[in-house]
């Protein structure tokens, strides 16, 4: 029976502490290389676009956030065997129009494919098929506001909202292929599992006939869930990607890679941890996570208060990176005050950053039914950043 392996990473920006890293041949052990050697295709999400007008350094505020790669990065990545660039995310389109181009450009003299964004919404949506394992089909989605929608005639990514297309793309692809595997950027930045919200529309997408979904955004691991025949990969954190911003929180050294082992009747994966050597800036195996284990919808809704109770910390430590001045010194009042404002920058209500039901979540964490979760791991992993 033909089988395929296809490895995932999390996230690639080859820039400020990693800039020009992609030099160096001993960025990735020879542990890491041979993993990502190890499969039939190496997807991978590029955090940003290959061009060649440098972005603007900043060190600090939501300008230190802009990110934009070197057109050499192109040849590092052919080099690991990346054949499928998955480019939806909410860098892409940090350069612009041309910035897009430039992306796509570089993605095809280095003979790769790519994935959920594009120089219009029928490019962005237009899936990666491959005809192995009874075939395979791929399409790329991130959340809405960050991650630029595509229009008829303008660049951006495929909006993770635009529900009535990625049905019928899914249904398309199953009418030809035994997968359908979604390639999703979103979720919170800094959490350990799902907001109610992403994990309800990840729930909806296997719903609408997808059987994988792997998700990328967060910069830290995250949990998985399994159902007979499916499975959801909540956050492979980061791969190649360092900054003050991420150095600011917990576990952002930290990465998964996952090999998925498909034929045509069943799958099963192979998981992969990786860490960043902050002292060298290189990529080494690291240990498993404990937060990287299935959690069902029993223990979910257990570890939610908790887990949204530590969101909630980790995006104080957010703000104040971001707006100390602002920030440094606020009363859990202005906190408060912050969480309910109905147009706080970057909120999709019940999409993206609604703290509106994420705060009301982490208060209930005091009533203590985490305690009754039998994941002891998941449970330490999470009252470690809580202050």
């Amino acid at each position: 029976m033909e089988k395929t392996a296809l490895i995932f990473t999390g996230d690639i920006g080859f820039d400020k502490y990693m800039d020009k890293r992609w030099e160096d041949a001993n960025l990735l052990s020879d542990e890491v290389r041979s993993f990502l050697s190890s499969g039939d295709h190496l997807i991978v999400n590029v955090e940003g676009p290959l061009y060649e007008k440098k972005q603007a350094e900043a060190t600090s505020g939501t300008l230190s956030l802009l990110h934009g790669m070197d057109p050499k990065v192109g040849d590092f990545l052919e080099g690991i065997g990346a054949d499928i660039w998955n480019i939806c995310n909410n860098h892409i389109m940090d350069a612009g129009e041309e910035g897009m181009i430039s992306t796509l450009q570089n993605a095809a003299s280095h003979r790769a494919l790519t994935l959920g964004a594009g120089r219009n919404e029928e490019e962005a949506r237009k899936p990666v098929v491959l005809n192995e394992a009874g075939g395979i089909g791929l399409i790329g989605v991130g959340y809405q506001r960050a991650c630029r929608k595509a229009g008829e005639s303008t660049p951006g990514c495929y909006s993770w909202s635009d529900l009535e297309n990625i049905e019928k793309d899914i249904k398309e692809i199953k009418k030809k292929c035994r997968w359908c595997i979604i390639s999703a950027h979103a979720g919170e930045e800094f959490t350990a599992l799902p907001s109610p919200y992403t994990r309800e529309r990840y729930l909806k997408f296997l719903d609408m006939g997808a059987d994988i979904i792997i998700a990328h955004h967060p910069h830290v691991p995250m949990n998985y869930e399994t159902f007979p025949g499916k499975a959801i990969f909540y956050s492979l954190g980061n791969f190649i990607f360092d900054t003050d911003y991420q150095r600011a929180q917990f576990n952002t050294e930290y990465g998964i890679f996952v090999k998925l082992l498909l034929d045509e009747n069943s799958f099963s994966f192979e998981p992969f941890g990786i860490r960043i050597d902050r002292e060298n800036e290189r990529i080494i195996k690291g240990s498993l996570p404990e937060i990287f284990t299935d959690v069902n919808a029993a223990e979910y809704e257990k570890l939610l208060p908790l887990s949204s109770k530590m969101f909630i910390e980790n995006t104080k430590r957010q703000w104040r990176f971001l707006k100390p001045d602002e920030f440094k010194n606020a009363t859990d009042e202005d906190w408060v005050a912050n969480f309910y404002e109905p147009l706080r920058s970057g909120r999709v209500p019940g999409e993206c950053l609604d703290f509106q039901i994420i705060y009301p979540l982490s208060l209930l964490a005091k009533e203590e039914k985490w305690k009754e979760s039998t994941l002891e791991g998941v449970k330490d992993f999470i009252l470690r950043q809580i202050p």
